[in-house]
C-alpha cells in the first residue's frame, strides 16, 4: 500500500496505551502498522501531542494513486465483524426495558396498576387522531345464521372496530338459554385461516356446549383480512401522528362491547383466550379492559427484556407498539390481571417462540407476589404443555382452559374439563364467510387519509421540535484505530457508550476538504465514489451508521428496531446521531469543511437530520434519495421494510422539504 504520509517514531513512542479511556474530548489510542496515517487528535493524550506533531514530516506525492480495485478491497475489509451490531442493539433495548416496582401493600399495587394502565391507554394506544376513535359507538350488522346444531347454533356478523373499518365475526349461542351465562372471547393468532381455524372453532363448540356464549372474531390480517394487509402496515399509522396500535385494541374491545350487550351475558364472567398472536391480544386486552375477568394467553407474549435477548420471541408490530416500554413491561400487564384471574400457557417445544422454559418464569416471578399481596394466588396458575409440546391450542392446552373456566366460573361443581368430541361440526372457511363492505378499510387506507394535511403548521422551534421527535442523540465519537496503511486507515468509532461503527478514511495528498460518504447499500458499495472524490484532492470517511453495512444487524434485523421503538428511542435518532458525532469528530480531527454524502433513499432520511442537528456539516448531497415521507405510505410500505422510517408523528410536523429548510443555509443538493 502507497504511504501518503510517513509516521514518526517519536510520535509512536509518545501514544502508550491503546484503550478507550477518555480524558475530556481525548483519549488513547490502539496499536499502529509500522506506517500509517497519524491517530486522530482524540486518540492522543494531551502530553503526546507536540510529540506528533513534530515528528510528521511534510506529505510525499503519491506517483501511483488507489485505484477503484484498491478502494474496493478496503472497503470490503471487517472491521466490527459479524455480531458486535446485534449484541449492542440487544444491550441498547433491554437495559431501557422497566423494572417491576417494590410495593409493600395491596392499596400501594392498585395505585399503580390504575398509572399503568391509564399511561397505555392515553399515551400508547388512543395518542394522536386515534383519540376521536376511543369512544365511538357500537355498530353491529347481523347476517345468516346457522342452525341445526346439536344444542346451539352460529350467527354471523359484522361490527365497526375502527370508522369505516368493519370486523367479521361468529357468535355461538346456546338455543336454551336462561339467566346470566359466562362470555368467552376466543381470539386467533397467525392463522391465515383466521376465525375458521380448526382447534379455534372445537374451543368455541366445547365452550357453547357448555352453555356460555362464545365469540370467534376475525384477527386483523387473517382470515378474510389475508393478503389484504400485514401487520407491519399499521405503522404507517404512527409516522402519521396516530396510533397504529389502536385499530388492534378496538379489535378487541369492540368485540367485548358485542359479547357484553347480549342480555344473557353475564358481566362478572368473562374471558378471553388465543394462541400466539391470540395469546397476545389475549394479555393486552385482559390487562387493560377490567371487564374481562379471566385470561387464558397460550404461547403469546414474553417479558420485552426476555425477548431483547432471544430473538425468536421478537414480535410484530402491535406486540411491540411505539412507546409501550416507556410506561410497562409485560411483566406488568400480567401482574395487572391479579384482580382477576390468569392461566399462563408455554409449550415445552415451541420452535416458534415463547417457549416454556425462558418465556414463563420472569413473567410468574413477576405477577406471583402481586396475586399473593392480593390475596389471591390461586387465581395464577401456570401450564407447560408436553403432548405435543409444540406451538399449539391443541386438546391439552384446551382441555386445561376448560379445567380453569369450571374452577374460576362455576367453582368445579358439576362441570366436565373433558373435551366433548365435536370435530364433525367444524365448518369449511367459505361457510363461514361474513359479507364485508367494498372498500373495507384498513391501515393503508386510513394513513392515506390522514396524510393529505400534513405535514400541519404550528408555531414555535421548529429545529427543537424535529429533534424531539427523532429522539436526537448528542452523541460524541470517540475513534479507535484498527488496521489500514498508508492513504487508508480502518478505525471503530465508539458513540455515545452505546455503539461501535466502522469507518475507514481516505486521505489524498494535501487534502483540501473532507467527504462523509454513508449508502444503504453500505461503505462496501461506495468505491466508485471514493475514487472520484480523491482525484478531486478531498478526504473521504466512509462508514457504517446503525442498521446498515456492516452494522446490520443479521438476524431479524427490523423486529430490533420495531422493539427499539417500543422502549421510547427513535432508530432515526439513532442513525442522525451517529452520522452527526462522526462528522463532528472529522471536523476537530481534520480542521475541515466536512460535506455528508449519502446514497439511498433510506438514509438520505438520517443524513438530513443529521445535517440538521450538527453545524459541522457543511453541505449535503444525496444521490437517490427519498424526496417526501408520504412515499412510504403511497408505496404502502411496512415497518418490515422501512422500520426505521416508522418514527410516531414525524409526517404529521415534517416531511422532508420542511426538513431541509432547516439546514439553510448550507446547500443541499438531491439528486
Amino acid at each position: 500500500m502507497k504511504a501518503a504520509h510517513i509516521f514518526g517514531i517519536a510520535a509512536v513512542a509518545a501514544l502508550g496505551g491503546w484503550g478507550w479511556k477518555a480524558t475530556q474530548a481525548k483519549h488513547t489510542a490502539p496499536p499502529q502498522p509500522k506506517t500509517a496515517e497519524p491517530l486522530c487528535e482524540l486518540c492522543v493524550s494531551p502530553g503526546s501531542r507536540a510529540s506528533l506533531l513534530l515528528a510528521q514530516p511534510s506529505s510525499i506525492a503519491n506517483p501511483d494513486p488507489l485505484t477503484e480495485a484498491d478502494i474496493g478491497k478496503a472497503l470490503n475489509e471487517k472491521i466490527i465483524g459479524p455480531d458486535l451490531a446485534l449484541e449492542e442493539v440487544r444491550v441498547f433495548n433491554e437495559s431501557r426495558v422497566p423494572e417491576m416496582p417494590r410495593v409493600r401493600t395491596a392499596a400501594e399495587w392498585k395505585t399503580k396498576a390504575a398509572e399503568y394502565r391509564k399511561n397505555i391507554l392515553d399515551k400508547v394506544i388512543f395518542r394522536g387522531s386515534a383519540a376521536k376513535w376511543r369512544n365511538t359507538p357500537i355498530k353491529v350488522e347481523w347476517g345468516e345464521t346457522i342452525e341445526n346444531l346439536p344444542g346451539y347454533r352460529i350467527k354471523k356478523l359484522k361490527f365497526e372496530a375502527v370508522p369505516g373499518w368493519w370486523i367479521p365475526a361468529l357468535l355461538y349461542e346456546p338455543l336454551n338459554l336462561k339467566g346470566k351465562v359466562p362470555v368467552v372471547m376466543n381470539v386467533n393468532g397467525h392463522a391465515r385461516t383466521g376465525k375458521a381455524t380448526d382447534y379455534k372453532q372445537l374451543r368455541c363448540i366445547n365452550l357453547v356446549k357448555r352453555g356460555m356464549i362464545v365469540l370467534n372474531p376475525e384477527w386483523i390480517g387473517m382470515g378474510q383480512f389475508a393478503n389484504r394487509m400485514g401487520h407491519y402496515q399499521m405503522n404507517q399509522l404512527d409516522l402519521c401522528g396516530s396510533s397504529g396500535i389502536a385499530p388492534f385494541y378496538l379489535n378487541m374491545s369492540k368485540g367485548l362491547d358485542v359479547l357484553l350487550a347480549h342480555p344473557n351475558a353475564d358481566p362478572k364472567r368473562v374471558a378471553v383466550a388465543g394462541l400466539s398472536g391470540g395469546g397476545w391480544q389475549t394479555i393486552f386486552i385482559s390487562s387493560l379492559d377490567e371487564r374481562v375477568t379471566l385470561a387464558n394467553p397460550v404461547a403469546g407474549y414474553s417479558s420485552f427484556k426476555t425477548r431483547a435477548r432471544h430473538g425468536m420471541d421478537l414480535g410484530d408490530s402491535e406486540q411491540t407498539p411505539n412507546d409501550l416500554a416507556l410506561y410497562a413491561d409485560y411483566t406488568h400487564l400480567t401482574a395487572m390481571l391479579a384482580n382477576r384471574a390468569a392461566l399462563l400457557t408455554n409449550n415445552a417445544e415451541d420452535k416458534c417462540c415463547f417457549t416454556a422454559g425462558h418465556a414463563q418464569p420472569p413473567l410468574l416471578d413477576a405477577a406471583q407476589p402481586i396475586f399473593d399481596l392480593l390475596g389471591r394466588g390461586e387465581f395464577l396458575r401456570s401450564h407447560i404443555n408436553h403432548d405435543p409440546g409444540t406451538h399449539n391450542f391443541e386438546l391439552d392446552n384446551r382441555q386445561q382452559l376448560y379445567r380453569f373456566i369450571g374452577d374460576v366460573f362455576y367453582d368445579g361443581r358439576d362441570f366436565s374439563w373433558q373435551e366433548i368430541p365435536s370435530a364433525d361440526e367444524v365448518k369449511t372457511y367459505d361457510e363461514l364467510l361474513v359479507d364485508l363492505p367494498e372498500g373495507n378499510g384498513d391501515f393503508n387506507s386510513i394513513a392515506l387519509g390522514l396524510m393529505e394535511t400534513l405535514p400541519k403548521p404550528f408555531e414555535g422551534d421548529k429545529r427543537r421540535r424535529l429533534l424531539k421527535i427523532i429522539n436526537a442523540k448528542n452523541y460524541t465519537a470517540l475513534a479507535k484505530r484498527v488496521g489500514g496503511e498508508g492513504e487508508v486507515a480502518h478505525y471503530q468509532f465508539r458513540i455515545g457508550g452505546d455503539w461501535t461503527v466502522p469507518g475507514t478514511v481516505f486521505t489524498p495528498d494535501e487534502p483540501k476538504a473532507t467527504t462523509l460518504l454513508i449508502a444503504d447499500a453500505g461503505r462496501k458499495a461506495l468505491a466508485k465514489r471514493v475514487e472520484a472524490a480523491l482525484a478531486n484532492g478531498r478526504r473521504v470517511v466512509a462508514f457504517d451508521s446503525f442498521f446498515f453495512g456492516e452494522s446490520k444487524i443479521l438476524s431479524r434485523d427490523f423486529l430490533h428496531v420495531i422493539l427499539m421503538h417500543a422502549v421510547g428511542e427513535r432508530a432515526l435518532g439513532v442513525q442522525a446521531g451517529q452520522i452527526s458525532a462522526v462528522a463532528n469528530w472529522a471536523a476537530r480531527q481534520f480542521g475541515q469543511p466536512v460535506e455528508l454524502e449519502s446514497v439511498g433513499r433510506r438514509l438520505s432520511v438520517a443524513a438530513r437530520l443529521a445535517a440538521v442537528q450538527s453545524e459541522a456539516i457543511s453541505a449535503l448531497k444525496m444521490h437517490d434519495s427519498m424526496r417526501s415521507l408520504k412515499e412510504i405510505v403511497r408505496e404502502n410500505k411496512g415497518a418490515n421494510e422501512l422500520p426505521e422510517m416508522m418514527c410516531f408523528g414525524l409526517l404529521e410536523s415534517f416531511d422532508l422539504p420542511q426538513i431541509e429548510a432547516l439546514i439553510a443555509p448550507r446547500p443541499v443538493l438531491v439528486e
